[in-house]
C-alpha cells in the first residue's frame, strides 16, 4: 500500500488551517497542522512532511525566520501563504529558500494544484545509486558533476546541497552550455505552465546558485543583460 504524502500546515489561523487540511485531505493526503513558528520547527523534525504550507505572520517566531530555520536543515519543499502581496515579500521569501507563494484569500483548487505542481518537481530520489541506464541525466564538466537522476551537485567531489528547483535550472542550463535563455523560457520550461509567477523568480534562483556554486575557470554562470543567462563553457 502506497503510503499518503505528508504536508505540514502552519497558520495562526486555526478555522484556515482547517480548511486547507479539508481540500487536502479531500485529495488523499495526510495533513498535520501547527499554530505558531516554535511548534512548526517542532513538527518538521518529527513529522517528516513531504511539503510545508507556512504561513508568514505567525506569533513569536514568524514564517521567513522558520523557514530560514528549516532551510539550514532540509530541503522540503515549502510553499509561504501570506496576505502581503508587495514583489519585496515574495522575493524574500524565495530567497529565504521557499519554493512557492500563495496569496490569502486564495482558491482551493489552486491551492491544491500549486502542491501537487512542487511535489511533482520535488520527485525525492532514495541516495541509492543510480541506474546505469539513467546516466543520461548526468552533466560532467571539470570540477562539477549535476546528477539529475539522484538530484546531486558535487564541487570538487563534495555534495553542495540544494533544493530540487535551484538544482533543476542549474541541470537545464549546463545542459546546453553557452546558450542564452531568456527568464521566461526558464520559468517555462523549469516551474511548467501551473506556477504563476513573475521573472524576478529567476534572478533569486540563479542568485542563490551563485551564493552556493564559485565560478570555475573553465565554466561559470553567466548574465547576459537584457536577455537572460547562460551556463557559459570558457
Amino acid at each position: 500500500m502506497v503510503s499518503k504524502q505528508k504536508i505540514l500546515i502552519v497558520d495562526d489561523d486555526e478555522n484556515i488551517a482547517e480548511l486547507i487540511s479539508l481540500y487536502l485531505t479531500k485529495e488523499c493526503f495526510d495533513t498535520m497542522m501547527v499554530y505558531d513558528g516554535e511548534k512548526a520547527l517542532i513538527a518538521n523534525e518529527a513529522y517528516q512532511p513531504n511539503l510545508i504550507l507556512l504561513d508568514l505572520m505567525l506569533p513569536g517566531i514568524d514564517g521567513y525566520q522558520v523557514c530560514r530555520e528549516i532551510r539550514t536543515r532540509s530541503n522540503v519543499p515549502i510553499i509561504m501563504l501570506s496576505a502581503k502581496g508587495e514583489v519585496f515579500d515574495k522575493v524574500l521569501g524565495l530567497e529565504l529558500g521557499a519554493d512557492d507563494y500563495i496569496m490569502k484569500p486564495f482558491d482551493s483548487k489552486e491551492l491544491v494544484a500549486r502542491v501537487k505542481a512542487v511535489l511533482r518537481r520535488y520527485q525525492a530520489v532514495p541516495k541509492a545509486e543510480a541506474p546505469k541506464e539513467a546516466k543520461g541525466k548526468c552533466v560532467e564538466y571539470p570540477g562539477i558533476t549535476i546528477n539529475l537522476t539522484n538530484y546531486t551537485v558535487l564541487v570538487d567531489n563534495i555534495r553542495v546541497d540544494m533544493p530540487p528547483k535551484e538544482l533543476e535550472l542549474l541541470y537545464f542550463l549546463a545542459s546546453s552550455p553557452n546558450q542564452v535563455f531568456t527568464r521566461e523560457q526558464l520559468l517555462d520550461q523549469i516551474w511548467g505552465y501551473e506556477y504563476i509567477g513573475d521573472t524576478r523568480t529567476v534572478d533569486v534562483h540563479i542568485k542563490r546558485l551563485r551564493e552556493k556554486i564559485k565560478d570555475h575557470n573553465m565554466w561559470g554562470l553567466a548574465t547576459v543583460w537584457g536577455i537572460g543567462y547562460k551556463f557559459e563553457v570558457k
